[in-house]
């Protein structure tokens, strides 16, 4: 046993102090970035990507995220019929996503033989990304796609990190337990904040030429500048695009939001929660928020405004303008109550 006693941070405990800027609009500011991979694709827009999750990694979502040049990385649970149509469409916004079963690979074996090309983008996700199982997973998913643009995780530390490029990934999902809906903390005592696991991976990413996307923890546009401000080339939002129509909630009400190992998901895909393990996501009930395009100006906004305020004219340059500042308080919730 050891302890780290370094402090850590979360998004809560800092903010970003202004600097001298020569923007007088946040309308010149550019938040598309042109990135290349290991693996020799490229890809450009603007780096936040609508997570996995039901309710949020839909195939509606995708259109409607394509308009922003945004990415979504649809739900694994999709028939092979309706990720067969929707890929067909080349859109440059659609992640496909499965797990490590033999079942996740023949269906995207199949879907791939249908509509794959050497720009595919893919994410393998798991809850555990510090299996050595999950890195030979991933070493031979590589070695059967040796093009697509790789997505996996999930991890918090630079030595996973590394060892994940290291096995053919583009890009390292970043997070263990931060997200809303996920009890990963509660259930098993580990996790990582996640200011600091992003400023630390995203240092040992940019050292092997990879990239990194910050997965989790993100509640207001506020956390999203800070994950790009700490060195994050992709931000995954999931309880912020909760509740819109695109995810298929409705204004009559009864929109559930669950983690993906929560009682629910497990119910509804598994046929209930194994055994051998206990749930580590909750479900919760919220408001119906309307189309997700309204968010999206909201939080593309928040960014822009946030360069302007350190005078990075393009995203990409935001975390080189940083100069983070540790906080007791950030907001002032005095008439939170009062809020409509």
């Amino acid at each position: 046993m050891r302890i780290i006693e370094d402090v850590k941070l979360d998004y809560k405990d800092v903010l970003i102090t202004p600097k001298r800027s020569n923007l007088s609009s946040r309308s010149e500011v550019n938040l598309e970035r042109i990135f290349t991979f290991r693996s020799g694709n490229s890809w450009k827009g603007v780096p936040i990507i609508a997570a996995n999750m039901d309710g949020i990694g839909t195939l509606e979502m995708d259109l409607e995220f394509a308009k922003h040049n945004c990415m979504v990385a649809l739900t694994k649970h999709y028939g092979e019929p309706e990720l067969n149509s929707h890929f067909a469409r080349r859109l440059d916004s659609s992640i496909y996503s499965l797990g490590t079963s033999g079942e996740d690979l023949k269906k995207f074996d199949e879907v791939y033989n249908i509509v794959g090309n050497r720009n595919m983008r893919v994410c393998i996700d798991v809850a555990n990304g510090y299996t050595q199982a999950f890195v030979n997973f991933v070493r031979h998913f590589r070695d059967r796609y040796p093009y697509v643009v790789l997505m996996a995780g999930n991890v918090v530390t630079p030595e996973m990190t590394e060892e994940l490029i290291l096995a053919g990934v583009d890009i390292v999902k970043v997070g263990i337990g931060p997200g809303s809906v996920c009890t990963t903390r509660k259930k098993t005592g580990v996790g990582y904040p996640q200011l600091s696991a992003v400023i630390e991976c995203a240092d040992a990413a940019h050292g092997l030429k990879g990239h990194i996307i910050a997965d989790g923890g993100c509640s207001v546009p506020g956390d999203v500048v800070k994950a790009f401000a700490a060195g994050a080339d992709f931000v995954m939002l999931g309880g912020m695009l909760a509740g819109h129509k695109e995810g298929g909630a409705s204004p009559l009400g009864g929109n559930k939001f669950y983690g993906m190992s929560s009682d629910t998901a497990m119910d509804l895909h598994n046929g209930g929660v194994a055994n051998y393990r206990a749930s580590e996501g909750k479900t919760v009930e919220i408001p119906y928020r309307g189309e997700v395009k309204l968010t999206m100006q909201d939080i593309l906004g928040g960014l822009r405004s946030a360069c302007t305020y350190v005078g990075a004219s393009e995203l990409k340059e935001l975390s080189k303008r940083t100069t983070f500042v540790r906080v007791t308080q950030q907001l002032n919730n005095s008439l939170s109550a009062y809020e409509v």
